[in-house]
C-alpha cells in the first residue's frame, strides 16, 4: 500500500502548533499567578538601597524666630509749657542727638522781661514798706511799754506790719511766676535722645501744650517681635537674640521683656527685644532670632530634612519598608541633628538617598537598621517553598 507522503507532513505540522498554543497558555497563566503573589507579597524587588535611622527625643538648643518693628524703647513727647508767644530760634532738626537741658526753641520773651523787671520794682517796694511797718511796731512797742501809747495805737502798728508782710509775700510771688513764664519760653530737652520728629517752625505762635518733637529717650530702640503663641512660654526676659534687617544688617540684641498679652485675632504674643547698636530706625521692619537654651524636641539627622514644593519633610519608612513624605516644621538644627515638628519619636526616616525617593517608593534598608519583616511577607514565604 502506498504512503501519502504529503498528509504525512502536514498532521505533523498540525500537531506541532498544537503543543506550542498548549505551552504557551501554560506559561501565561504562570506569569498571572506569579503576578498576583506578587500583589499579595507588597510587590517586586526593592530599587534602591537607603541607610536609615530613627528619630530620637533629646535636648537641643532651640531658636525661636519671629519678626516685628522696631519702635522707640520710650518716646517723650516735649511740648510749650507757657503759650502765646512766636518762636523766634529753632536750634535742632529731625536727627539729631539732645543732651538733657539743651534748649531747643527759643521764643519771644521782651514781654516777659518787661514784666519780670515790673515785677522786681513791686518786690522793692514791699521790701521798703515791710521794713518802715517793722520799725513803726517796734516804737509803738516801746511807748506803749512806757504808757505814753494806747493799746489802739499799738493794734494799728501791728496790723500796717502784717500787711506789709503779706504785701511783700504777693509780690515775691508775682515775681516767681514771671520769672517761671520767662524761663518756660526756652523749651529745652527733657531727656538726653535722639530727636525723631519736628512740629515747630521759626515765627509760629506757639501754644501751651502743643507738642514741638518727640525724641527718642537715650537713643534706645527696640523690635516689638511677634511671637506665635505656641513658642511664646519659651521666651524669657535676658534672653540673648540677633536682630537682621535686609537694608541695615544685623545687630545683637536681648528680650527686655515679654507682654502678658495674647492677640485673640493672630493668636501671636509680643516680646520686646533692647537693640544694642546697629543702624535700625523706628518704623523699620525687623527678624530676630531668639536663643531660648537646650529644649527636648523630637530630632533627626540634618542629612534627613528635604524640602518638596518648598515644605520642609522627611521619608519615613513603614513596616513594609515603603517611603512616605511627612511634612515637618523645622524648629531649630546644627550641623547633625534638627528639632522638627510633625512626626513622633521612634519613627524611622531615611538619610542617605532620600533625595532620590518618591512616594510609595519600596526600599532595601542598608547597615544595622534593618526593616522590621512584614506579616503579609513572612506568611507567603513558605507557599513558595
Amino acid at each position: 500500500m502506498a504512503i501519502n507522503t504529503r498528509s504525512t507532513w502536514t498532521g505533523l505540522a498540525v500537531a506541532l502548533m498544537t503543543a506550542s498554543v498548549a505551552l504557551s497558555a501554560c506559561g501565561g497563566g504562570e506569569k498571572k499567578d506569579d503576578a498576583k503573589a506578587a500583589e499579595k507579597t507588597g510587590g517586586g524587588a526593592s530599587t534602591q538601597t537607603v541607610s536609615v535611622q530613627t528619630a530620637t527625643t533629646m535636648n537641643l538648643a532651640r531658636t525661636v524666630t519671629a519678626s516685628g518693628t522696631v519702635t522707640a524703647w520710650e518716646e517723650v513727647p516735649v511740648g510749650a509749657e507757657t503759650g502765646g508767644l512766636t518762636a523766634t530760634a529753632v536750634h535742632v532738626d529731625e536727627g539729631s542727638y539732645v543732651r538733657q537741658g539743651q534748649p531747643l526753641v527759643q521764643m519771644n520773651d521782651a514781654l516777659l522781661r518787661a514784666q519780670l523787671r515790673q515785677q522786681q520794682a513791686a518786690v522793692q517796694t514791699a521790701e521798703a514798706n515791710a521794713a518802715r511797718d517793722d520799725a513803726a511796731l517796734s516804737r509803738a512797742e516801746e511807748l506803749k511799754g512806757r504808757g505814753f501809747l494806747s493799746q489802739a495805737g499799738l493794734d494799728t502798728a501791728l496790723a500796717n506790719q502784717r500787711a506789709s508782710r503779706a504785701n511783700l509775700a504777693s509780690a515775691r510771688a508775682s515775681l516767681s511766676e514771671t520769672q517761671t513764664r520767662l524761663a518756660q519760653a526756652t523749651v529745652r530737652a527733657p531727656v538726653s535722645g535722639l530727636v525723631i520728629s519736628r512740629s515747630v517752625t521759626r515765627g509760629q505762635i506757639i501754644s501751651a501744650g502743643t507738642e514741638l518733637f518727640r525724641i527718642v529717650r537715650d537713643g534706645r530702640l527696640e523690635l516689638d517681635a511677634q511671637v506665635p503663641e505656641t513658642e511664646l512660654a519659651l521666651v524669657r526676659a535676658g534672653q540673648t537674640a540677633t536682630v537682621s534687617s535686609d537694608q541695615v544688617g544685623e545687630a545683637p540684641g536681648r528680650v527686655r521683656i515679654v507682654t502678658p498679652e495674647v492677640n485673640t485675632e493672630t493668636r501671636l504674643g509680643i516680646a520686646r527685644i533692647a537693640l544694642n547698636g546697629g543702624s535700625f530706625r523706628p518704623g523699620m521692619f525687623a527678624r530676630a532670632r531668639i536663643e531660648v537654651g537646650a529644649q527636648p524636641s523630637v530630632t533627626v539627622p540634618t542629612a534627613a530634612v528635604l524640602y518638596r514644593e518648598n515644605r520642609a519633610g522627611v521619608f519615613v519608612l513603614d513596616a513594609q519598608n515603603r517611603a512616605h513624605f511627612r511634612v515637618v516644621t523645622v524648629l531649630s538644627r546644627n550641623a547633625d541633628r534638627t528639632a522638627v515638628a510633625g512626626i513622633e519619636a521612634g519613627v524611622r526616616v531615611v538619610v542617605d538617598g532620600a533625595g532620590f525617593l518618591g512616594e510609595g517608593d519600596r526600599v532595601t534598608v542598608a547597615g544595622p537598621a534593618a526593616a522590621r519583616p512584614a506579616p503579609a511577607r513572612a506568611a507567603a514565604a513558605p507557599a513558595r517553598k
